[in-house]
């Protein structure tokens, strides 16, 4: 199968890349980074690169030519600063995928999978775990964003027979994750492994759902070939861990205590968010393979072996 990923060299397409290449399919890569960071992709043969920005409709119509599958994991903003500046996260995400799925319907692609957001397009959720079929109240730009991608594939879907599935996916963490913004487990374990100080909005309480990376991937390439009726399932483990436990588990790890600093909370953190994954394990036949602790323990060996090679340059 000819397979597209938008946002392939980030921490999601990486790992769905690799996966795919290993499957045998032909992949290309739509993304902005350049793909001398992965120079064992083009020497398998099985992958074309587009260097280009999403946005951008010249590399985007280069990128949809002779696609069967495209996978949407692109997005230009972060539920933290999203509110900053909506109009950019509307006229970026929102426009450019809407630019994005009339190339694809010219194209003549099959079926578009998208990632949205299992964090942010619930809001503050009234009962968890939470159920695809909950009130979606986002409170902030991001995930009005997420949601309202997730409306316009349906349209899309009713006007143009454009096949699609959504994951909204939890928090996901595992090797490879740049410490950022994003992503408390590879901020933390960056931070545990160099001795500094974890900063923490709160006092640490929030629950967050987090799911191993190489478990989501399993799933979405799942969806590749899903032919049931359902088209939007949460994405996550199911099981919910606070800011707290979630160090307890990284100490227990690492043989050593972590360094905390508890400042004031924020406004846009839901106090617990943890997906009710039932759905896609029925339709599916989806189940995590990985524990949380396994996939905990292959991330900071990771991140542990990459600390080494950098001090070692």
């Amino acid at each position: 199968m000819r397979v597209l990923v938008i946002g392939g060299a980030g921490f999601i397409g990486s790992h769905l890349v690799d996966r795919l290449l290993a499957d045998g399919h032909f992949v290309r890569v739509l993304d902005r980074s350049p793909p001398e960071l992965h120079p064992y992709w083009i020497r398998t043969g099985q992958l074309e690169y587009v260097l280009g920005e999403f946005v951008d409709q010249y590399s985007m119509s280069e990128a949809v030519k002779d696609i069967h599958v495209a996978f949407h994991l692109v997005s230009t903003t972060i539920p933290a600063t999203s509110n900053v500046d909506m109009a950019f996260d509307v006229q970026s995400n929102l426009i450019g995928t809407l630019n994005f799925l009339k190339a694809a319907v010219d194209a003549g692609i099959r079926r578009v999978l998208f990632v949205s957001s299992g964090g942010t397009v619930y809001g503050k959720p009234v009962v968890v775990p939470i159920k695809e079929s909950a009130p979606t109240e986002p409170i902030c730009s991001y995930g009005i964003t997420k949601l309202a991608i997730e409306k316009y594939l349906g349209i899309f879907e009713l006007l143009h027979g454009l096949h699609y599935v959504v994951f909204r996916l939890s928090n996901p963490f595992g090797e490879g994750q740049r410490p950022g913004a994003q992503g408390a487990i590879a901020a933390f374990v960056n931070k545990m492994l160099r001795g500094e100080t974890i900063e923490i909005w709160g006092d640490g309480s929030v629950v967050r759902d987090y799911i191993y990376i190489e478990n989501a991937i399993d799933a979405l390439v799942k969806g590749m070939d899903y032919a049931g009726a359902q088209r939007v399932f949460n994405l996550g483990s199911g099981e919910g861990r606070s800011l707290n436990e979630l160090l307890e588990a990284l100490e227990q790890v690492a043989g050593r205590e972590a360094k905390r600093h508890y400042v004031s909370s924020r406004a846009i953190d839901a106090p617990r968010n943890v997906l009710d994954i039932n759905l896609v394990k029925n339709e599916m036949g989806w189940v995590p393979q990985t524990t949380f602790e396994e996939g905990l323990a292959r991330t900071w060996e990771w991140y542990r072996a990459a600390l080494l090679k950098e001090a070692a340059l």
